[in-house]
């Protein structure tokens, strides 16, 4: 291989992609655009849960319980009621999402020492939201109930036999249970992903459909020269993207880089090259543009999205598709960016993940110079 050849092909395509607006607004527009939607509205927080009550005791005791759920972040009360049927329509109508109801007897059973209950009445058709609302409603009763205990005991003079366990959790690497420090370095994996396969995969389709590939073919210009070649544009714009991000995760949404940042840059750089020599190979495949970006989007969003991990757990999904994810690259660069961004880990921990990038890396490249012949079929 020839570095000036190289560089001849380097600048026919910064040439392009500058005359080309429409190549730079999807290099670097689109990523932008797409990290503060994703940023902004992707978010798996469950905060102010707007909340109905219907207080039967108007006691003492059940304001106190009230005022828990009300002064906590995680409820929203919207209003108090006197009947079910206000309750079912503000549930139909998602006025709320939980409903309290507090029994007539609550103070007095509360006084003798009684087992007192209460009903919550969840919207049950979002039932993520329900089941974490549930567990934010039960920690508030929990809570509650250990305070009434304790002052029994105080009262009595007893020792009580029961809830004498404190549990204080600690959190690690994500003290405070921010969504989108765990959802926005898994972000960075699966725009970078989907962004270099598009701009890569319209490449050499390009050039069989603009007729300029005969005369590339006729120059002593050989294959692993050319891909290189085209390859290193948009390799750049890759770095200024992932730049871009790091910025933007750190400033705008505030989210905190723990870990090293040469190894996420390094670790990226790994990530990108076979991310950008996929599109390539894909490319070359086709050898059409219009089929060569729909099999780029199904080859990488798809799984970068649904089977990375980046929003669905993978320890949750089937047996089956548990092992299809791990031939999604994309796994790998998320758990290699949440390791670095939330929990400061290295080589030492990520040599498995690093080591899949490498590989991919140097196989999806090379099918791509193999695959490439300079000749007309």
């Amino acid at each position: 291989m020839k570095l000036q050849r190289i560089k001849a092909v380097a600048k026919k395509e910064f040439l392009h992609i500058f005359r080309d607006p429409r190549s730079l607004g999807l290099g670097i527009a689109i990523p932008m655009l797409l990290l503060f939607l994703f940023g902004y509205a992707l978010t798996l927080d469950v905060d102010k849960v707007p909340m109905i009550v219907w207080d039967q005791s108007s006691t003492h005791a059940s304001r106190d319980l009230i005022s828990r759920f009300s002064g906590s972040r995680y409820f929203l009360l919207k209003r108090y009621t006197d009947n079910y049927r206000d309750i079912e329509r503000a549930i139909d109508r998602r006025d709320a999402l939980i409903a309290l109801v507090i029994p007539a007897d609550f103070a007095r059973k509360i006084e003798t020492g009684e087992k007192a209950r209460i009903q919550a009445i969840l919207d049950g058709s979002d039932s993520n939201t329900a089941t974490i609302a549930l567990g934010y409603a039960e920690s508030v009763v929990l809570s509650y109930s250990r305070e009434v205990m304790l002052e029994q005991t105080r009262r009595h003079g007893v020792l009580s036999s029961v809830g004498q366990l404190d549990i204080r959790p600690r959190l690690w690497f994500n003290a405070d249970m921010i969504s989108r420090n765990y959802i926005f370095p898994g972000l960075i994996a699966v725009i970078m992903m989907v962004i270099a396969a598009l701009l890569t995969s319209l490449t050499v389709a390009r050039e069989w459909e603009t007729g300029t590939m005969e005369q590339l073919i006729s120059t002593p210009l050989k294959g692993p020269e050319l891909i290189i070649g085209k390859l290193i544009p948009y390799f750049s714009i890759g770095i200024l993207d992932l730049i871009l991000a790091v910025l933007v995760g750190q400033f705008a949404f505030d989210v905190p880089l723990h870990g090293s940042l040469w190894l996420l840059f390094g670790m990226s750089l790994v990530f990108l090259t076979g991310a950008l020599s996929l599109g390539i190979l894909i490319s070359i495949v086709t050898k059409n543009q219009r089929m060569a970006s729909q099999l780029a989007l199904v080859s990488t969003m798809l799984p970068a999205f649904l089977l990375s991990g980046f929003i669905f757990p993978i320890d949750n999904m089937p047996l089956v598709i548990r092992g299809v994810t791990h031939i999604i690259v994309a796994r790998y660069f998320v758990t290699i960016l949440r390791g670095i961004y939330l929990k400061d880990v290295g080589l030492d921990i990520l040599a498995g993940e690093a080591g899949f990038l490498a590989v991919f890396c140097v196989v999806v490249l090379g099918l791509a110079m193999k695959k490439f012949k300079k000749k007309i079929i």
